[in-house]
C-alpha cells in the first residue's frame, strides 16, 4: 500500500471529529476547515516520520493544535480589521439547544481563554486522556489538569451568571 493510501485508510476517519474541535478552537466554521486542511496537509506532508500502529488520532489533535498556536502566532502580529455587523435576518438556534442549554454551554465554551479552553475542549469534548492531551499541548500533564480544572470552574461561573 502507498504512502497516499495509508494516509488516506488512517487519517481521513479522522477528519470528523478534527472538525469538531477545530470548530470549538476557532469558532469560526470557515477558520475550522482552513484548521482542519492546513491540519490534513501537514499530516499528509509528514505522513512518513508517523510510526504505524501508534496513534494517529493524538498524532494529528497534536497537529492540529500546532496549527492552530501557529495561526493565533501570526494573528498576534498582524493588524486587526473590525467588521460591522451585518443586517440580515437574525438565525434562531435549534429548541433542543434553547432547552437543554447547551447552546449556553457552547458560549461559555468560546468566552475561555485559549489554553483552558483547548484543555477543557479535549479532555470532555473529545473524551481524551491527560496524557494525550499533555503530548498534544507540548505541556506537562500537571499543567494540562491545571487548566482542565480552572477551566471548569470559569465555565460554572459563566454558567451561573446568565440570566434566568
Amino acid at each position: 500500500m502507498s504512502d497516499e493510501q495509508s494516509f488516506e485508510a488512517e487519517a481521513l476517519p479522522q477528519w470528523r471529529a478534527l472538525f469538531k474541535t477545530a470548530c470549538r478552537l476557532t469558532r469560526n466554521v470557515h477558520d475550522a476547515e482552513d484548521l482542519v486542511q492546513e491540519t490534513l496537509l501537514r499530516g499528509y506532508r509528514a505522513f512518513d516520520r508517523f510510526e504505524p500502529g501508534t496513534n494517529i488520532r493524538a498524532w494529528l489533535y497534536t497537529i492540529l493544535h500546532r496549527v492552530h498556536l501557529d495561526g493565533i502566532r501570526r494573528a498576534a502580529r498582524t493588524p486587526r480589521l473590525t467588521e460591522l455587523p451585518e443586517e440580515g435576518v437574525p438565525v434562531r438556534a435549534e429548541q433542543e439547544a434553547i432547552a437543554g442549554g447547551s447552546l449556553d454551554l457552547a458560549r461559555a465554551l468560546a468566552r475561555l481563554p485559549e489554553p483552558f479552553r483547548t484543555a477543557v475542549t479535549l479532555r470532555d469534548v473529545d473524551d481524551m486522556r491527560y496524557d494525550e492531551i499533555a503530548r498534544i499541548t507540548d505541556v506537562p500533564i500537571g499543567t494540562v489538569m491545571s487548566r482542565i480544572h480552572r477551566g471548569r470552574k470559569l465555565l460554572r461561573e459563566m454558567l451561573r451568571e446568565r440570566p434566568a
